[in-house]
């Protein structure tokens, strides 16, 4: 009988599903993790997706989105990695902080126990005290959601020495739990352009170096750039140990939510109930309303022309889908709704600067609508409030998220109520018209330089304005939505703002903080800014009101044009 390694909450007969990586990565871990877990939800499963970072930051709200992408933030305010926000998506649930694992997270606990004496005078050591940890988080996860089933993404290659405790974690709950833990190797077959063959070699070194953690996987998902044929799949379920029909075959494809489809083809979700030793019925009104919504995202024709003028933008395209996931995924499903192809441009803001500025902004003018979304510090920040500018005047749809929303501001302050040197303290800090500004509570921590504790982070609620563009969107008088930033609309200036036009039609229910602003509809189609992230709650059969609203109206202003 194996000892108990956690001391933590135990759900009887929980399954576990363990997702590792295989060759490289970057071949679409977390959507194969995401794709999985929504294939065992059409079946009646509760599926509680985990995703497992081997860094040692605590989370992952400073780190560089140019380097590891979108910090995704879940109502509790806690910041995860983007994995988190596809997870949501896919399955059209939030998630938990149990959902979320970092290196850092597990180090921080197992020390503060220590110095707490948790221990017990033991000598704490990687083994066994940080792997325990992890089967302990994993467990605990399970039981507080309440869920049937848990896929675990583990972040990484295998091989690499960063996640090996992970790896381990995993081995001791399979050794434990035989029956309830299965593994799932997400691999890559390339096809050498002067071979032009599919080579298994690399998959078969990834396995080899699994089995050497004293794991065995159950599955191989085979990403490569096209679809395996039946000669490859054997040969790797000789060399691997792997039964052929439990090799799923992952091409490349035109958009990440596919996948499912094509896991249900392969009669993936079957396959691993056999296994698990559970059985669940198919839900064919949930694979057909996700298969309408792949239908529109294939086949949709008429385009909506959108620019994003941002940041983020100086170290290649490749980044940008990244940087700015959530925002790009809300726009599709708004406008796959409406059975539109949006046409994103992105356009760096310090374009909009220096010499003949007048002059670039009038590219705007070929665009349906125009995004300012979120970001952080000066670069590009003028450029940005000659866009606003101009789509303000032009009657060009604006959308303005976070930052959009103080810059909107910004730019309203300097251009309507005549305040020139109107900014926000983020860029100049003795600024003559501070109309945008941090909460004094705030401004302790940032001189302590405590800058992961600074940020207003995770759901809050606001209260909506009747007959505004908010409250018609939304079509209900109280909201809750996410956050992440530090600074706010200076309450010293509210009054004078909207004396001169421009409303406040969302605010938080004591009315002390700014959440939405907008111009009427008589005035102009669509002006408006959030100082939330509604991009963080845009699902694909659930596309968020505010971005449908924005596209409605950048269709309609495309009509308008022709």
């Amino acid at each position: 009988m194996l000892p108990l390694v956690s001391s933590g909450m135990v759900k009887k007969n929980h399954k576990y599903i363990f997702v590792i990586g295989g060759v490289m990565s970057g071949v679409g871990k977390g959507i194969a993790t995401s794709s999985i877990a929504k294939i065992l939800q059409n079946r009646g499963f509760e599926v509680n997706p985990i995703k497992v970072d081997p860094y040692l930051n605590v989370d992952a709200g400073t780190m560089n989105p140019t380097e590891h992408g979108e910090a995704f933030v879940l109502d509790s305010g806690l910041e995860t990695d983007q994995d988190m926000g596809n997870y949501e998506r896919f399955l059209n649930k939030s998630l938990r902080n149990e959902n979320y694992m970092t290196s850092g997270m597990v180090y921080l606990s197992v020390l503060t126990r220590e110095r707490n004496l948790g221990y017990g005078g033991k000598c704490v050591e990687a083994v066994p005290h940080v792997r325990d940890e992890i089967v302990k988080r994993i467990q605990d996860s399970a039981y507080l959601n309440g869920s049937t089933i848990s896929v675990i993404e583990v972040g990484g290659t295998v091989g690499d020495f960063q996640n090996a405790l992970f790896i381990d974690a995993a081995r001791v709950l399979k050794l434990k739990h035989p029956n309830d833990v299965i593994f799932v190797l997400v691999s890559y077959l390339p096809i050498p352009n002067k071979i032009g063959e599919m080579k298994t070699k690399p998959t078969q070194s990834a396995v080899r170096s699994l089995n050497s953690y004293g794991v065995q996987p159950d599955f191989i998902i085979a990403r490569s750039e096209v679809p395996l044929d039946k000669k490859r799949k054997e040969k790797i379920g000789i060399s691997c140990s792997v039964q052929p029909d439990r090799v799923i075959s992952a091409p490349d494809i035109e958009s990440i939510y596919e996948v499912p489809l094509n896991f249900e083809k392969d009669k993936f979700a079957e396959e691993l109930m056999e296994l698990l030793h559970i059985k669940g019925k198919k839900n064919p009104r949930e694979i057909k309303e996700w298969q309408s919504f792949v239908t529109k995202l294939k086949h949709s024709r008429d385009e909506v022309n959108i620019a994003i003028v941002g940041k983020y933008f100086d170290t290649g395209d490749f980044v940008l889908s990244d940087a700015y996931i959530s925002v790009i995924e809300a726009i599709k499903f708004s406008a796959y709704s409406l059975n539109k192809k949006p046409v994103l441009t992105w356009i760096n803001a310090k374009h909009f600067e220096g010499k003949d500025v007048a002059l670039k902004v009038k590219e705007l003018s070929k665009y349906n609508g125009v995004i300012v979304p979120g970001g952080f510090g000066e670069s590009g920040i003028e450029g940005k409030i000659a866009a606003i500018s101009f789509a303000r005047k032009n009657k060009i749809p604006y959308f303005g998220l976070c930052y959009g929303m103080q810059l909107m501001v910004v730019e309203y302050a300097r251009n309507v109520l005549g305040l020139k040197e109107a900014n926000t303290t983020e860029i100049n800090k003795k600024s003559k018209y501070p109309v945008i500004d941090i909460m004094p509570e705030q401004k302790k921590l940032l001189a302590e330089k405590q800058y992961g504790a600074s940020m207003r982070l995770g759901a809050y609620k606001a209260i909506l304005k009747n007959n505004t563009i908010a409250r018609s969107a939304y079509q209900k008088g109280e909201i809750s939505e996410r956050h992440r930033h530090r600074y706010e609309v200076n309450p010293e200036y509210i009054a004078k703002i909207e004396d001169a036009g421009l409303t406040f039609s969302g605010r938080s229910p004591d009315g002390r903080l700014m959440e939405i602003a907008e111009l009427p509809q008589d005035e102009h189609p669509f002006f408006l800014g959030t100082q939330f992230h509604p991009e963080f709650l845009a699902r694909p059969l659930a596309p968020h009101p505010l971005f449908t609203a924005f596209i409605k109206a950048s269709i309609k202003k495309g009509k308008r044009v022709k």
